[in-house]
């Protein structure tokens, strides 16, 4: 079969590339490994910004809708010192530029705002190899084949579409974030409930912090990080969770119990998530017919733009794919001109959020990026 754009992938990023060029009249297809958009749950809270993530839900005609699934109160936030003292409480009060929705029920409205068959599920992709002219070929673990003039991969951090474009790979960044949830906390777990209050907690030391958001219905979903080398946390058995999450907890032996509860009490088991990034400077050489947005294109550490650069970048691929119609490469050629020094910009400013959250004068650096980004009332 021949498509005229697939893309890999149905993720966030690759949602808002389909749905702005659905908005365009132009048809796209989505090619995801995962059976169905219900087969595992879609992670936590994002915080959707007005620079980036907001103006692709306007491009994508959302942004109404998006308004509707805001979680009201979630973007407050508070640090704590490791004995559990507030030493800073910022209130939602509604006139940030940053709501929290629920990831979950952000990918949703994107999938429903897409032709019925645009996504098709079940569809690992095992290689894609160049036909020449900008045209690919894509084979798939269950051994069918489709032919396509435009390839993008919008398929994360382990992308088998990059591979075309550049011989890049994460390299882990030296973090690795411990992943529990809470459920009906302010009756079953009042403390820590209270610790977290109405949106983000960040408890923070040199080399380690816990870090967890209040969800709706009551559920905190925490991430435990941990500074530590690559093999301390593969070592580590997660297949007796109990023992996994003592493991992980004595690293803050001296710590609030309200905050240690966030890990030995999660009800669900304990999920390692060592961190991976590319290189700040990312980016390729043109090749015809193939490009990347998102993880795919720029993979790097939590700071909270991650979701919002993936849609960012599906919007505007999208826009320049139909302000270029007939001419894929002028396209792409518009589209990777803004992305590279965007996307750099973007990893060196995680990387430093890092060392902020995480750095010797850590939780004072913490203290200091919230003071000096409080918006002008």
């Amino acid at each position: 079969m021949n498509t005229a754009i697939t893309i890999i992938g149905a993720g966030l990023g690759g949602l808002t590339l389909a749905r702005v060029l659905h908005v365009h009249g132009i048809p796209a297809t989505i090619y995801e490994a995962e059976a169905s958009a219900t087969v595992r749950a879609q992670g936590g809270m994002l915080d959707i910004h007005e620079h980036n993530g907001q103006l692709a839900l306007k491009a994508a005609e959302l942004f109404d809708k998006f308004l509707e699934i805001i979680h009201s109160g979630g973007q407050q936030g508070r640090a704590l010192d490791k004995d559990g003292n507030v030493l800073l409480d910022v209130p939602d009060d509604g006139t940030g530029g940053r709501p929290e929705v629920p990831r979950g029920e952000l990918r949703r409205l994107l999938l429903e705002s897409l032709p019925p068959d645009t996504v098709r599920w079940g569809h690992k992709l095992k290689v894609a190899a160049p036909l020449g002219g900008g045209r690919h070929v894509l084979t798939f673990a269950d051994g069918s084949t489709v032919t396509t003039d435009l390839l993008v991969g919008a398929d994360g951090a382990w992308s088998k579409v990059r591979p075309l474009l550049s011989e890049a790979k994460p390299v882990y960044a030296g973090i690795t974030y411990v992943e529990t949830y809470l459920y009906d906390s302010d009756t079953r777990h009042k403390a820590s409930a209270e610790a977290v209050g109405g949106g983000a907690l960040f408890a923070m030391a040199p080399g380690k912090g816990i870090m967890a958001h209040r969800e709706p219905n009551g559920v905190l979903h925490t991430y435990v990080a941990l500074k530590k080398p690559e093999n301390w946390i593969s070592a580590i058995d997660f297949s007796d969770p109990a023992a996994a999450a003592a493991f992980v907890a004595e690293e803050f032996g001296d710590w609030a119990p309200k905050l240690t509860a966030l890990i030995t009490d999660g009800e669900t088991e304990p999920v390692p998530r060592p961190i991976y990034a590319l290189p700040v400077e990312h980016r390729w050489t043109r090749v015809p017919g193939v490009t990347l947005v998102g993880d795919a294109a720029h993979l790097m550490a939590p700071s909270g733009e991650g979701a919002n650069l993936a849609m960012y970048d599906g919007a505007e691929l999208a826009k320049a794919i139909a302000e270029n119609v007939g001419n894929v490469e002028a396209a792409l050629l518009a589209y990777e001109t803004d992305l590279f020094p965007l996307s750099a910009l973007e990893a060196a400013e995680a990387d430093r959020m890092q060392e902020v959250l995480f750095g010797d004068n850590s939780p004072q650096s913490l203290l200091d990026f919230f003071t000096e980004n409080q918006p002008v009332k």
